[in-house]
């Protein structure tokens, strides 16, 4: 049933005629077995007890805090949300979507990059207001860890990040400055 409802919700979106990124909240568990919400309201309350969390509310919530996740507690139809830096949602789009950037394999600015991109398009970036996933604990990726201890990793991803950064320029104009600000301030 959930499944036809989120179909003809998102018909209803005509997303043919718009460019658009369908942005579905993620949440996650820190406990292995999770007994999966069958509705919003079920989800809500595992929230309110603490058996669920947004996604990454702990490490890293610049990720999803975009989402607004109080405004999507009581949405009933899709709404606009702002891109903001390190805004790296979960997406539903169209096959003719631009594609995820190859530089960036492993781990860190992968989804980042690729949201960056669809703003720089004009994609509107709308938030469903019944579609959710969870994310389940499972033991941290070999990219990860590879970010984490080695400094040439991570300074090889801040050369990739100022190349992206310089070919957002080369193809969207001042359009893509706001990118490049927003980087410098973090």
């Amino acid at each position: 049933h959930s499944s036809y409802h989120h179909r003809s919700s998102i018909q209803q979106l005509e997303l043919p005629q718009r460019k658009a990124a369908l942005i579905v909240p993620a949440f996650e568990t820190l406990h292995y077995r999770l007994t999966f919400p069958k509705s919003k309201a079920e989800l809500l309350s595992m929230l309110d007890m603490g058996s669920l969390y947004t996604f990454r509310y702990h490490v890293w919530p610049k990720g999803h805090a975009p989402t607004d996740y109080a405004k999507w507690r009581t949405a009933t139809v899709p709404y606009r949300v702002a891109w903001q830096p390190d805004f790296e949602p979960y997406v539903v789009v169209r096959r003719d979507c631009p594609k995820y950037d190859q530089r960036f394999v492993g781990f860190g600015w992968n989804k980042v990059s690729h949201i960056m991109e669809l703003d720089a398009q004009e994609y509107e970036l709308l938030v469903l207001p019944n579609a959710f996933m969870i994310h389940m604990p499972h033991a941290p990726s070999f990219d990860i860890s590879k970010f984490r201890l080695s400094a040439g990793y991570r300074g090889c991803l801040q050369t990739l990040r100022e190349e992206f950064h310089q070919d957002l320029s080369r193809r969207y104009g001042a359009a893509a400055l706001k990118y490049l600000t927003a980087e410098r301030s973090l």
